[in-house]
């Protein structure tokens, strides 16, 4: 298997020690093997009804038809990551690898597409928010699901975690009677983006541990209330931390004002997790180290705009970076200012 890894890896490049083409077709075990490598982002390029349908669990779905595909791919996709492609039946992905090898990309196509993938017994899912996965120290695995917005649901371990559960927002409903009840929700302030009652009362179940900031529990009649600089151990492998979240600018310090909210900083089996909450780039970052996975704001005048989030980026270091909340704001120039950091933009709008 590491053989068989080892020789993918070396055909993703544009000159190929296992092919000539500037993508690698490769057969249903081979690409199994492949996507289970950090480095390795999944793509269905199929249309949207399709992806419904079913789809390899983890996929980030762009459709390849649509005239911005490449821009698309551009926003969503790392160019320090290689991109394994599938489609129904192998053809349309092959010729989105290829498009995307000539912006520069390493793929991998799969032969046969989603077909082959089923009639091989490989499992799929209809779960349509994008999933991101990565391992603990201990190799455990951690799926983290784009909701909404500043809504997250993180997967560890049988236990089901969420971050600021809304139920509507816009035109965008989340549907969580088709979830899991939660072991663990964190809020982060009281604006109605972040704290929904009905969401609260829909995932809560009697040994649902409730993490908010005070304001929160008040208007919730429950839960523990934690403020800036506490530390909870929930449990063995999960820690929590409150750090600060506010507005810096001027004009702009009634949205979000000092010491009345938090971030969080998860930290589960060894993995950290820097959830900012609404904040700007404040003084604060410089103390926050050794982050994996980051969610950063970016919807001025409430949060940062992306030359901010682009300095509390380099501030705080983190291995992957997701920018969230960020509504109407146009995220797509971030990942080429932030050499070094794994950025992922996600519907997060």
């Amino acid at each position: 298997m590491k053989k068989i890894i080892t020789c993918l890896l070396a055909a993703l490049g544009l000159g190929s020690a296992c092919g000539q083409q500037n993508y690698e077709n490769v057969d249903v075990k081979e690409f199994s093997a492949l996507i289970e490598q950090p480095d390795v982002v999944l793509l269905d390029v199929r249309s949207a009804d399709e992806f419904k349908e079913g789809h390899i669990e983890g996929a980030i779905h762009i459709d390849q038809a649509q005239d911005d595909f490449i821009e698309k791919a551009k926003a969503m996709l790392s160019p320090n990551k290689s991109i394994a492609i599938y489609c129904r039946s192998g053809r349309r992905s092959a010729s989105a690898a290829g498009r995307l090898a000539a912006e520069g990309y390493k793929c991998v196509n799969l032969k046969g597409g989603i077909m082959a993938w089923k009639e091989a017994q490989k499992s799929v899912t209809t779960d349509t928010y994008e999933v991101d996965v990565f391992k603990t120290k201990s190799g455990k695995a951690v799926k983290f699901h784009a909701l909404v917005h500043a809504s997250i649901r993180i997967e560890y371990d049988g236990r089901e975690i969420m971050v600021d559960p809304v139920t509507k927002l816009g035109q965008r409903t989340i549907d969580y009677t088709a979830m899991p009840k939660a072991d663990y929700i964190f809020v982060t302030h009281e604006h109605g983006d972040h704290f929904d009652k009905g969401a609260l009362t829909q995932l809560s179940a009697e040994t649902t541990q409730l993490v908010m900031n005070k304001r929160c529990a008040e208007m919730f009649g429950k839960g523990k209330a934690i403020v800036n600089g506490d530390k909870l151990q929930l449990a063995d492998d999960i820690t929590v931390e409150a750090v600060p979240a506010y507005n810096t600018t001027e004009g702009r310090q009634q949205f979000h004002p000092k010491g009345r909210d938090n971030g969080y900083i998860l930290t589960i089996d060894g993995l950290r997790i820097y959830i900012a909450g609404d904040t700007e780039d404040i003084p604060e970052m410089t103390t926050i180290k050794d982050i994996d996975i980051a969610f950063m704001p970016c919807n001025q005048p409430y949060t940062m705009t992306t030359e901010q989030l682009v300095k509390a980026a380099k501030t705080v270091k983190p291995k992957v970076l997701f920018p969230y909340h960020y509504g109407q704001t146009d995220v797509s120039s971030v990942p080429a200012q932030l050499e070094g950091i794994d950025v992922r933009i996600r519907h997060y709008e």
